[in-house]
């Protein structure tokens, strides 16, 4: 059997005979086999049980010396730990010792700052008392040179203020001279003045006159075009109404019956590209309008934001201006509807656009803050 020392894991373990202990109960005497010829069935079982009791006898003697092993290792374990705990308590015992003395070495030299410290500042309050003895010696010198540079100062001044005085009169007769002919220069530059402006407000009040004709005749103009807005508005509302006929008409007979195709633009986005241009330069010209002075005072009042819906033909003329949404003063509906109104003829289509539609419906809400926007 090999020691426990020289065992190797990878060598095959020699199967230890079984021990000869014939009498714990579980065991039995060995019979002795007489030679016969063959061997019966149950001495052939009986070999391979004591092969298997050998095998098995080999293995627990290996489990035996591998935990032997193992428990060598562990003892050997402990013994390096233990001796690396006692290293590190002494490694511990030698720092905790290194730092009370670099702490003992460290308040001696706080100790040997706060003196020299204390030194430094008895030197310095001695130097700061004979700096400030110096400083009153030389105040006072400076006062006494200063009394005497202000007596000199004085008598020079007194010098000067009589060749002053005698300055200043000679200005003063100087300056009367002056006087009288700037009040003669004066009295001429007022009365020229006087002129200047008795031709300047004959030239204002006859622009004024000229403004007055001026304006009227705009105003003329304004109410003119107003009056032919308002005529035009009063057709154009007769020509939907018609066309709100013709259409309710047209609604009843079947689809096939109406003849204009119509694009509809509710929003922002369609599959036809010159639909959307359209739409987007028809929105540019009522955005870049001066129309807004028109509804500026209006607006002020508390209304809703109105949607609108404008079917524009496709030689640029309006069909009609529909209201989805009111903005509940009809004022303001009104201001809108001759807007829409008064910019008309809009762009002609297209010929890609004439092609598809013959009207086209656009529905915007209208914003107004300090212009108009739609949106």
């Amino acid at each position: 059997m090999p020691r426990q020392n020289d065992w190797k894991p990878n060598a095959r373990p020699t199967p230890a005979k079984p021990p000869r202990n014939w009498s714990r109960p579980d065991r039995k005497p060995p019979v002795r086999k007489r030679h016969a010829p063959r061997l019966t069935e149950a001495e052939r079982q009986e070999a391979e049980r004591q092969a298997k009791a050998q095998q098995a006898a080999a293995q627990q003697e290996q489990a035996r010396q591998e935990a032997a092993r193992q428990e060598a290792a562990r003892a050997e374990a402990e013994r390096l730990e233990a001796e690396r705990q006692a290293n590190a308590q002494q490694a511990a015992a030698q720092q905790e010792q290194a730092r009370q003395e670099a702490a003992r070495q460290e308040a001696a030299r706080a100790e040997a700052e706060r003196l020299e410290a204390e030194r430094q500042a008895n030197a310095q309050q001695a130097a700061a008392q004979q700096e400030q003895a110096r400083q009153e010696a030389a105040r006072q010198e400076a006062a006494r040179a200063e009394t005497e540079r202000l007596e000199a100062e004085r008598q020079a001044n007194a010098q000067q203020a009589a060749a002053q005085q005698e300055q200043a009169r000679q200005e003063a007769a100087r300056q009367e001279a002056a006087r009288a002919e700037a009040e003669r220069l004066e009295a001429e530059r007022q009365a020229n003045a006087q002129q200047a402006a008795a031709q300047q407000e004959q030239a204002r009040q006859e622009a004024a006159r000229k403004e007055a004709a001026r304006a009227e005749a705009e105003r003329r103009e304004q109410d003119a075009r107003r009056d032919a807005a308002r005529r035009a508005m009063g057709r154009q509302l007769d020509e939907e109404a018609a066309r709100r006929q013709a259409a309710e008409a047209a609604n009843r007979l079947p689809p096939s019956v109406s003849s204009l195709r119509r694009g509809r633009l509710f929003g922002r986005a369609d599959p036809n590209a010159e639909l959307i241009l359209y739409a987007e330069a028809w929105t540019r010209k009522i955005h870049l309008n001066m129309a807004f002075n028109a509804v500026r005072e209006l607006v002020k009042q508390p209304h809703n934001k109105p949607l609108v819906t404008v079917a524009i033909r496709s030689d640029g003329s309006v069909e009609s201006v529909t209201f989805v949404q009111s903005s509940g003063v009809p004022a303001i509906d009104n201001a809108i509807r001759e807007i829409v109104l008064s910019h008309a003829p809009y762009q002609a289509f297209s010929p890609a656009l004439r092609r598809d539609y013959d009207v086209v419906e656009i529905r915007r809400t209208w914003h107004f803050d300090s212009a108009i926007r739609l949106y």
